[in-house]
């Protein structure tokens, strides 16, 4: 029986198809990090743009008024707002001649629970009773407070003298919140009211 054995030419090139074969291996162990660094890059490129976003979500907006005061002439008060869901609350400074306010303002809504406007009464009469709005009533019932301010925005704001200002806006748009704009009367715990208008 015929038995063939390996040519000095085949045994020669075996090493080289082995060269290949090892070269094969490590391309194909280098292949994953490339796409795990593109998969990186994908998250970080996603995470930049949900921050974006979210980014976007914020609105502000401006507003002024008149602040009258017994004895003197009307005085111009600057208003700006910050919003991140749309100017339904978010933070409000009043600028006048003498002193800035800052403090948070939200809408009343039916679902408004306490707690979340008990804020309001830092400074004044729980239900603001002493600044009556449409009307007489219980103003000290929570209840009451939220059935009537319904669909208003309101606020309770502070300088750094420790002087308070609160506010009640009408909505031209309820639905947009602040975005829609409105108008209202603000009044400081030292005297006087404030026409407002956003």
């Amino acid at each position: 029986m015929h038995t063939s054995t390996p040519s000095h030419e085949a045994t020669a090139r075996a090493p080289h198809g082995a060269a290949h074969a090892g070269a094969g291996r490590a391309n194909s162990l280098r292949r994953p990090r490339a796409r795990a660094g593109t998969r990186t890059r994908g998250l970080a490129l996603a995470t930049l743009a949900a921050a974006a976003a979210l980014a976007g979500c914020t609105t502000t907006g401006m507003g002024g008024g008149d602040l009258s005061r017994p004895g003197r002439g009307p005085e111009p008060v600057l208003f700006s707002w910050k919003s991140t869901d749309g100017g339904l609350s978010g933070t409000m400074t009043a600028t006048l001649p003498h002193a800035t306010y800052q403090g948070r303002f939200f809408q009343i809504t039916q679902q408004t629970q306490r707690q979340f406007i008990e804020p309001l009464w830092v400074g004044w009469r729980p239900g603001w009773g002493d600044w009556p709005y449409w009307g007489p009533g219980d103003w000290a019932d929570t209840t009451q407070f939220i059935t009537r301010y319904s669909g208003k925005v309101v606020a309770n704001l502070q300088s750094d003298g420790g002087g308070r200002m609160r506010c009640r806006l009408h909505l031209i748009d309820p639905a947009r919140g602040m975005s829609g704009g409105g108008e209202g009367e603000c009044q400081l715990s030292g005297g006087g009211t404030i026409a407002a208008r956003f």
